[in-house]
């Protein structure tokens, strides 16, 4: 199982699912997306996984995007990834990724981690 956390240190629902993981035994990959943003590709592949629209990976309480307001491109999905890419701050978080099995989990709640590891 190879699992990646995109992960912000200090959000506590980051930290509680990261907690939970290696509670589990599992060692993740751990990004810190803000430091080191995923690119367009892996973030279409991100909502692929978690078999959602990209636009749903987006916090939209953030002030990044209500600032953004008409500029956030929600209707083209390749736009919207690279927009999102320049602006981390308001992606979901913390995103749990299983790349062996093609799936991922958004840990709130972080409890929500522990689906993706019985597999």
């Amino acid at each position: 199982m190879s699992i990646t956390i995109y992960h912000n240190p200090a959000c506590s629902k980051s930290r509680k699912t990261l907690e939970l993981i290696e509670s589990q035994g599992v060692t993740p990959t751990i990004v810190r997306y803000l430091d080191e943003p995923p690119d367009a590709a892996t973030l279409v592949s991100i909502a692929k996984f978690l078999d959602i629209p990209l636009a749903d990976l987006l916090r939209q309480s953030e002030d990044a995007f209500t600032a953004a307001g008409d500029e956030v491109p929600l209707q083209d999905e390749n736009a919207l990834a690279a927009w999102l890419h320049a602006h981390p701050r308001v992606l979901q978080r913390p995103i749990v990724v299983d790349e062996t099995n093609g799936r991922a989990v958004i840990g709130r709640p972080p409890e929500n981690v522990l689906e993706l590891l019985k597999s």
